[in-house]
């Protein structure tokens, strides 16, 4: 008879070969996306005939939710549902509920691109999510257009926030990826637009996710030239980290007007703090945003693994844990033939 998680004795919380603990765990419960954002799912790619999973080679909510029972064992605290576009996926609330019973998880958030967000925002506070995160690249409507892949909807997404924040999931933050001579000179709208309200605007710095975004240094904006142009329009002073590991350096504007955090991937890597794994749409256990393969925890399951056997190559999965792609990048991109990275879409940001 298979175990569960309450005949587990022993189950310990693992250190990587770094000694960084598993504390974070991302969970992207679809690979399809109502966007064709060029640094993700460039349409040229990802074309009407593309071939996504079907829905039996998803993990299904019950497949979900076992597992994050297990990585619950194993110190993970904090769940996050990614995607594609997670608010996709049918009765996505129902799933937002269930996570919230699992004993040791302290937060669920969700990220989501911000046009289904209105519909569905009272039905996921109602079920216990707290926090969203909206990515958001630019006010501009011309700039969205093609950022989004053609998809015009910039007015849903600025009502998907404001409809967050009335059904109480704030603070809202808002991720916006910033590429030279695309959408950089947009970024202070954001700023100017959400300062004084329940909103975190949070600038990414372009990263090379997967294989497909045409990614070039010379296409990052140093968070550094951010926070300096920032700075000189409303005056800020650094703050310090709201937990261990967390990504974005925050800075709090003087005049009380909220804060804004920076995520430097590029320009000043994390990795050294890194506690995050990432669950794929088909059940891929990936150690880092850039990997480059995954431990098939459906096929195991499907097979009739039970909860201690997953619970063991899980745990040894993260204790031989070495990855610190952002910190030798250089070195990898210089590397004959190209590393295959994981797509983003399969597995969130």
């Amino acid at each position: 008879m298979e175990s569960t998680i309450h005949d587990i004795r022993g189950a310990d919380h693992p250190l990587d070969r770094f000694a960084r603990p598993l504390h974070d765990l991302r969970i992207s419960v679809m690979d399809r996306c109502n966007f064709r954002c060029p640094y993700c799912m460039p349409k040229e790619q990802f074309h009407d005939n593309y071939r996504f999973l079907k829905s039996q080679e998803r993990l299904s909510f019950d497949e979900i939710v076992r597992l994050s029972r297990l990585f619950a064992t194993l110190g993970v605290r904090k769940l996050r549902l990614t995607g594609g576009e997670p608010l996709l996926r049918a009765n996505l609330a129902d799933l937002v509920g269930d996570l919230t019973a699992i004993s040791g998880i302290q937060d669920i958030a969700l990220t989501t691109n911000g046009v289904l967000l209105g519909q569905h925002a009272v039905d996921l506070h109602a079920n216990g999510l707290r926090r969203v995160t909206v990515s958001l690249d630019t006010l501009d409507p011309v700039v969205f257009t093609r950022m989004s892949g053609g998809f015009a909807a910039l007015d849903q997404v600025l009502h998907g926030i404001d409809a967050a924040i009335a059904a109480g999931l704030a603070p809202v933050k808002i991720n916006s990826v910033i590429e030279r001579g695309v959408n950089d000179h947009t970024a202070l709208d954001l700023i100017e637009r959400f300062r004084g309200k329940p909103v975190i605007v949070r600038f990414i710095e372009f990263m090379d996710v997967g294989n497909r975004n045409a990614w070039r240094p010379e296409m990052v904006v140093p968070s550094s030239e951010l926070v300096a142009r920032i700075g000189a329009r409303w005056p800020m002073s650094p703050i310090g980290e709201n937990y261990r590991g967390e990504v974005a350096q925050r800075w709090r504007f003087d005049d009380g007007g909220g804060e804004v955090g920076f995520i430097s991937s590029v320009s000043q890597p994390f990795c050294g703090a890194c506690s995050r794994a990432r669950l794929s749409s088909e059940g891929k256990f990936y150690t880092c945003l850039f990997a480059t393969e995954g431990l098939d925890l459906r096929a195991a399951m499907r097979a009739g693994a039970n909860d201690a056997e997953l619970l063991n190559v899980i745990r040894g999965k993260w204790l031989g844990r070495t990855d610190r792609y952002s910190e030798l990048r250089d070195e990898f991109r210089r590397a004959e033939p190209q590393p295959r990275k994981i797509e983003m879409y399969y597995i969130g940001g």
